[in-house]
């Protein structure tokens, strides 16, 4: 069974998608789509951007969405027995099992994306990758420490922690004391994945809520359980608690691995993923769509 995983925040790269659009028709037509719907031109910053102009949230999202989503739309096979997508890859997967439309979903991520821009400069924050400690060292960690959570659980012994800038700095201290091999501060403007995004949460959620979703043709498997879903209220639902859950991403990748996966294949923009499900299952064949 083909499993398809959507990449996340953090994939993007500066001349993302310029083969797509130069060497196919459909991709470009996607792709102009985009630049009326978002009301500028986003693809001058994916084609020709600086890494800093890329790493804006109102960029970066739209941006990995779209690169992901048009590679999946014009690929000559793309038969899905399963999806899932990582953090914000979650709504290109919803794209790719016919569950969201393009034009919807595309407003829905650039919605999704000011809005986390919002809350970030509202509560100043950060996230942490701790590596080498078991997911439950790294929760003990959390409950010792004030405004700290986990928030990406992405391979076993990679989790990354999110919270009040102050909060990180003494949990990624802690995590160093119980034997993490390294606490690494990220780059992002603020903590994803945890309860200081509760204001984009509530805005977002009507949003989700005036969308129309459809049954998805296959499965998706979703940050917030890890478990396949074709409900579309359900599946609306986990797409509003996402905001201020963890993502689940180890658990996604075993679950889809138990209920029959026999390859994943990458679509979208860089091979995060690609590593991450080796880090599961160091046998398990991956690609690259």
């Amino acid at each position: 069974m083909k499993a398809y995983v959507f990449p996340g925040q953090g994939a993007q790269f500066t001349g993302m998608g310029k083969d797509l659009y130069d060497a196919n028709p459909k991709a470009k037509e996607l792709f102009e789509k985009a630049n009326e719907i978002l009301g500028f031109r986003i693809t001058d910053v994916m084609f020709e951007g600086t890494a800093d102009e890329l790493k804006q949230t109102n960029v970066t999202q739209p941006a990995v969405f779209l690169h992901s989503v048009v590679t999946a739309l014009c690929a000559e096979e793309f038969t899905p027995d399963m999806v899932a997508g990582h953090s914000l890859g979650e709504f290109s997967a919803l794209v790719a099992c016919g569950a969201l439309n393009f034009e919807d979903a595309l407003s829905l991520v650039a919605k999704r994306a000011t809005a986390m821009q919002k809350a970030c400069e509202m509560n100043p924050s950060t996230m942490a990758a701790i590596l080498g400690l078991s997911d439950e060292d790294v929760e003990k960690v959390c409950e010792s420490v004030e405004g700290v959570v986990a928030a990406n659980y992405n391979c076993p012994g990679q989790l990354v922690i999110s919270g009040t800038k102050e909060g990180i700095e003494a949990a990624c201290e802690a995590a160093k004391e119980a034997g993490a091999k390294r606490a690494l501060p990220l780059p992002v403007g603020g903590a994803f994945h945890s309860p200081l995004m509760e204001p984009a949460r509530e805005e977002l959620q009507k949003a989700i809520e005036g969308t129309t979703l459809n049954t998805p043709k296959c499965p998706i498997y979703q940050n917030v359980n890890a478990q396949p879903q074709t409900e579309p209220e359900v599946i609306k639902e986990n797409l509003i608690a996402q905001l201020t859950a963890p993502v689940r991403w180890t658990q996604t990748v075993q679950a889809m691995m138990a209920d029959g996966a026999s390859e994943f294949i990458e679509c979208g923009p860089g091979k995060v993923l690609s590593g991450l499900v080796k880090k599961v299952d160091r046998k398990m064949p991956v690609s690259s769509l």
